[in-house]
């Protein structure tokens, strides 16, 4: 019976490693964050916790056993800001869910470990700055190993917000001739890195008006989007130049502007507020696969028998009808072996492939990672 031999892999010319990134498309509509799973506010698809510091939204209602995680969201300020005081709702917390991001995102600055705020200059100058925001923390479900630069859209309806009867919750934004939908892309940004900065939470880019010039306009962005950590941050102020003195966020006996609703509201009345704003979220997630390529060489000479124990019968190969016969044999499986010929992979052809003296074969194993 032969003899099992192998083929040992030279590292420098039949060892290699790549690197491949799969993207896919991540809708989200309006519908999905309020209004498809009961009354607005008490939706069965929106978690909301006693320390009542953000809301988690769930694409099914939080109890079906099908229910994914979408994101998370809250809101928060910078301990500078006007908004801060000691009369404001919740200001504690709402300092802190500002620094905490500031600091897993931005880090610190200066001896005395001041919390940086957020830039949002249009040329990322680092000459702007977001003081007042809300947070969308995507789940990494959705993210997977990151989102792709370039890809980013979110639409926001920026106008009046329609009031009605005290329990039937409000309309998306007012139909009428004050309705308005910003756009707001990370269009500058690209996989190429150009228009995009670091910092100690990864790559980000800034979010701009897709209605407006682009990077150009004498602006400033709306937003950020960090594309490892799966945050978005969105300025406050794109809601304060285009809604009227107390109609950004309309609730049975509430009437506020952003400014007020930010002070006075609620963490998760402002979560609200903004929730039923979102027409839509989009961007496409990268999943990163590493892999080590290994050319397993078949030399003419070698392998050309099978070490199956019915290859032969009667000390004669099966193959072979005459002693000239050349040997012939399948090949339907290649084993990948340590240097102590300790088996550590195998890999299964589709198909087996024939191999006779006359003839050589590289298969090409990859391993994913």
């Amino acid at each position: 019976m032969p003899v099992k031999s192998f083929e040992p892999l030279n590292p420098n010319t039949d060892i290699t490693t790549t690197r491949t990134f799969l993207h896919e498309v991540v809708p989200i509509t309006g519908a999905i964050v309020s209004g498809t799973y009961g009354a607005f506010t008490a939706e069965n698809n929106v978690k909301n916790y006693t320390h009542g510091m953000f809301q988690s939204v769930y694409d099914y209602p939080v109890l079906s056993s099908s229910a994914n995680h979408i994101f998370d969201i809250t809101m928060g300020y910078d301990e500078s800001s006007a908004l801060s005081s000691s009369a404001s709702t919740q200001n504690s917390k709402k300092i802190n869910m500002y620094n905490q991001f500031s600091q897993l995102l931005l880090g610190y600055t200066g001896s005395n470990n001041t919390v940086r705020v957020f830039e949002s200059d249009l040329k990322l100058d680092l000459t702007g700055s977001m003081k007042e925001v809300y947070f969308i923390n995507f789940s990494r479900l959705l993210t997977k190993d990151q989102i792709k630069k370039g890809s980013v859209e979110i639409k926001l309806g920026t106008g009046i917000m329609r009031g009605t009867d005290g329990n039937a919750g409000c309309a998306f934004f007012d139909t009428g001739s004050k309705s308005k939908v910003i756009t707001l892309t990370d269009a500058s940004a690209s996989v190429d890195d150009t228009g995009v900065l670091n910092t100690l939470g990864g790559d980000y880019g800034v979010l701009f008006d897709a209605g407006g010039a682009g990077p150009t306009d004498t602006g400033i962005g709306k937003g950020i989007i960090f594309y490892q950590a799966g945050v978005m941050v969105l300025t406050a102020s794109i809601f304060s130049s285009s809604i009227g003195a107390s109609d950004f966020w309309k609730y049975e006996t509430n009437s506020w502007n952003v400014t007020q609703s930010m002070m006075t509201g609620t963490m998760s009345s402002s979560c609200d507020a903004l929730r039923q704003r979102i027409q839509s979220i989009s961007f496409n997630n990268t999943t990163e696969i590493n892999s080590t390529i290994y050319f397993c060489r078949v030399p003419h000479n070698k392998f050309n028998y099978s070490t199956n124990p019915t290859y032969v019968t009667g000390s004669k190969l099966r193959v072979k009808n005459t002693a000239g016969d050349q040997p012939v044999s399948y090949i339907t499986t290649v084993g990948l072996y340590s240097s102590n010929n300790e088996l550590l992979a195998i890999a299964k052809l589709s198909e087996p492939l024939k191999k006779t003296p006359s003839n050589e074969l590289t298969l090409r194993v990859r391993l994913d990672y």
